[in-house]
């Protein structure tokens, strides 16, 4: 039998492969979790999101790749034997059974006594925030009190694993915000580990510990959410994210535009054949009034305003920069110039990224 190379994490996912009828769908997949860590799985669909998590679970069996839990092979372990929980969009709720039946559901193969399953019933539906809620029938609930039903039933066993498959997707945006939060805090709570699957990235960068980008069946980044949103690593990861001022360098023609970016930011424009982009993050931009001096180091570009929408907390602003359309994200104050108008924009450098294509 093989050997973990790092025996302290709970999880590692060495060199996994998957493939359905002749279409990759997972493709030299390699990750490691620690105990008590948040993991997204972030991707658009298709991606192998699902693909992975089933695997994980043993729904699914790799082609090729090793999974390690505490340092053991999962492959020759049956599902039911993982100590693994799972938690699904649909909820998967039984509609004939209360809240109390289906939080206790999980606990009924581990034969404890009824007071063993009394006492942990509560102690879910406590952690939910649903108690008194027991002897309610399941089509007396809300969406948001069904999903709470569906993450007490999948912690009552006590899993050391728990995976999440867009467990949130149906619902609304207010509500998802709301339970992105609690969801956190309860599995922190306990210290459960766990996988959770979304392709929404604001959802797992409110959720997660780290977050693993998938496209195409490969995992394109794996960093804290912190990391992934300043520094994505390619073109591939920053056009998920839905950053919108990506720009190709062209060996050889570097626009001014380009030139005045790099300048102060300690890269250069490449002379080398590869593909490579220019990203500006859309919070990078800070208003230049007349008579202001921009910060230290910062580029300093003038363009004409084409689109301005106010947001609530912010304003998202369209500026024409060498007919290049470039978006982003100013304070509600000061006021911002109106469309038409000429602005003058200093850019943080670190705002200012040199990506690859892939």
């Amino acid at each position: 039998m093989e050997k973990a190379m790092n025996t302290g994490c709970l999880l590692e996912v060495r060199d996994v492969n998957n493939s359905y009828d002749g279409e990759t769908m997972l493709q030299d997949v390699s990750f490691s979790l620690a105990e008590g860590e948040i993991i997204c799985l972030l991707g658009p669909s298709g991606s192998g999101k699902t693909t992975l998590l089933r695997i994980l679970a043993g729904l699914e069996q790799e082609e090729s790749g090793t999974i390690f839990y505490r340092g053991r092979d999962l492959r020759p372990i049956a599902p039911h034997k993982r100590q693994i929980g799972m938690m699904f969009q649909e909820y998967a709720l039984f509609p004939h059974k209360t809240v109390w039946q289906n939080v206790a559901f999980g606990l009924e193969m581990q034969k404890l006594t009824k007071e063993e399953t009394h006492e942990k019933v509560v102690a879910m539906l406590e952690l939910v925030s649903l108690s008194g809620f027991g002897e309610r029938n399941i089509d007396q609930l809300s969406g948001g009190e069904r999903q709470r039903v569906a993450l007490a039933r999948s912690l009552a066993p006590e899993p050391e694993l728990l995976l999440l498959d867009e467990p949130l997707g149906s619902l609304d945006r207010t509500l998802r915000d709301r339970l992105t939060t609690e969801i956190r805090q309860i599995l922190k709570s306990i210290g459960v580990t766990a996988v959770f699957v979304t392709h929404d990235h604001a959802e797992a960068f409110s959720v997660a510990d780290k977050v693993a980008i998938l496209k195409g069946g490969r995992l394109q980044q794996y960093d804290s959410p912190e990391n992934v949103y300043r520094s994505p690593v390619n073109k591939v990861v920053a056009e998920f994210l839905g950053f919108k001022n990506l720009f190709k360098i062209e060996v050889g023609k570097a626009s001014s535009l380009a030139e005045l970016l790099l300048g102060g930011t300690g890269n250069k424009v490449p002379e080398r054949s590869r593909q490579q982009y220019i990203l500006i993050r859309p919070d990078g931009a800070k208003v230049i009034k007349s008579q202001e001096q921009p910060p230290e180091g910062w580029p300093v570009i003038w363009g004409s305003v084409s689109h301005s929408r106010f947001q609530g907390t912010s304003y998202r602003y369209e500026v024409s920069i060498d007919d290049e359309p470039l978006r982003f994200e100013l304070p509600i104050d000061p006021a911002p110039p109106r469309v038409g108008e000429k602005v003058q924009l200093a850019l943080n450098p670190s705002a200012i990224k040199v990506l690859p294509a892939v």
